[in-house]
């Protein structure tokens, strides 16, 4: 018996798709929107690798495992390919048609995007997503006559949020909140790291089933740090003891079908001391003094100065150590990033209504100092007409947040 081994086929197990993230309409929205990207540029095809813009067109969200994925958009297809080892989970979580490809032969992932794509075409492509391997693959296989970064462009459509993405994005806001309570609960000297953020984890991963009962889960997570390790946003939890006294930093990530939100907030277990209140005080100065900056007509450049200015007025500035806040969507800690509109001094962004940023300053203190550790409060609003919306309802400062 000689066995088929095919480069690729279509496998649509169930013959019934998973309810998605958002109703279909949305994802036809979105892909209107990137042919009009396709028609500015004579753009005959579009293959879109990285995780965030294959979820954001066409609703899958895929686990790369080190195997390459795509969403191939042309005039009138959507089509996701998909490695074997995933079955027929891709198919039931695109908005329209899946391809799976083998292991059978080498580079069988670039026939299928062929099989779609053609050769010869004006392709678009991801240029801050492709290896310099993988651009070779792409050149080789599709011999494209004309080739476009459509990165930039796809930020710029995935910066300004759907009503329904809002919505997603205000329910994410809710469950970090709820997560942000379970560890305040869970604080106690004695407990470690890694337990409180467990609880946390959990509370929030219970959260999201019951006002999401048909989504996947996956990714939610918690940096809860102390003492020292407050010193950077992004530090991993530890299994360190807490002490009377420690500064703490609350740090909760709910993912919802690939949207994540955040609450950050500083608190100290049992007291505050003078020297640490007084760093405290004036970062959450700084956080309200940014919240009334987020407004329609505003550039990040000018918002970070301003609170730039701010801070040096305190002589605080030193103390800070990266940009004020960032845009939210489509994102994670490790996919997604809609660098355009962030608060930083080189970013010329205007505010729109309908943006989704945060406010997030932080001030680092090294050891040794007096009031050492890092401070960071963190809210998440939509920029409106008028007053922008705050969708964080976790109390920041003293009064709520010694704890213990």
């Amino acid at each position: 018996m000689t066995l088929n081994r095919p480069e690729m086929y279509r496998f649509h197990n169930g013959g019934r798709k998973d309810a998605l993230p958002f109703a279909d309409a949305e994802y036809h929205d979105r892909l209107a929107g990137l042919r009009d990207i396709m028609e500015l540029h004579a753009l005959d095809a579009v293959v879109l690798t990285s995780m965030h813009n294959v979820a954001y067109y066409s609703g899958f969200l895929y686990c790369s495992f080190g195997r390459p994925y795509a969403c191939v958009v042309t005039k009138d297809q959507c089509v996701t390919i998909s490695a074997g080892i995933d079955a027929g989970q891709p198919w039931r979580r695109s908005i329209e048609d899946n391809i799976t490809y083998t292991d059978w032969t080498r580079d069988n992932f670039w026939r299928a995007v062929v099989s779609v794509v053609g050769t010869g075409k004006a392709v678009g492509c991801e240029a801050d997503h492709l290896t310099l391997e993988r651009a070779e693959k792409f050149n080789s296989f599709l011999q494209p006559k004309r080739g476009v970064d459509v990165s930039p462009a796809t930020m710029q459509q995935r910066m300004r949020k759907s009503e329904a993405e809002i919505a997603l994005i205000k329910q994410g806001a809710n469950v970090a909140d709820v997560g942000g309570h379970a560890i305040r609960e869970a604080i106690r000297v004695g407990a470690t790291e890694l337990e409180v953020s467990i609880a946390g984890r959990d509370a929030m991963e219970r959260e999201i089933a019951r006002r999401f009962p048909d989504a996947e889960y996956r990714d939610t997570w918690v940096w809860f740090q102390s003492g020292i390790n407050t010193d950077g946003a992004h530090n991993p939890v530890t299994n360190r003891k807490l002490r009377h006294g420690d500064i703490l930093s609350l740090n909760c990530f709910p993912m919802i079908s690939g949207y994540y939100t955040a609450l950050e907030r500083t608190l100290f277990l049992g007291e505050v001391e003078e020297a640490s209140l007084k760093v405290w005080q004036t970062n959450i100065a700084a956080h309200e003094f940014g919240m009334k900056l987020l407004r329609p007509g505003a550039s990040c450049a000018e918002i970070t100065m301003k609170i730039n200015a701010f801070l040096a007025e305190r002589d605080m500035l030193q103390y800070r150590t990266f940009g004020y806040g960032h845009s939210f969507g489509v994102l994670s800690h490790y996919y997604g990033r809609e660098a355009a509109l962030e608060l930083r001094e080189d970013i010329d962004t205007v505010l729109e209504p309908g943006m989704v940023i945060s406010m997030e300053p932080m001030l680092t203190i090294p050891e040794g100092m007096p009031g050492a550790g890092g401070y960071r409060e963190h809210d998440i609003f939509v920029v409106t007409e008028d007053a922008p919306e705050d969708i964080t309802h976790y109390p920041y400062g003293p009064a709520f947040n010694v704890v213990g």
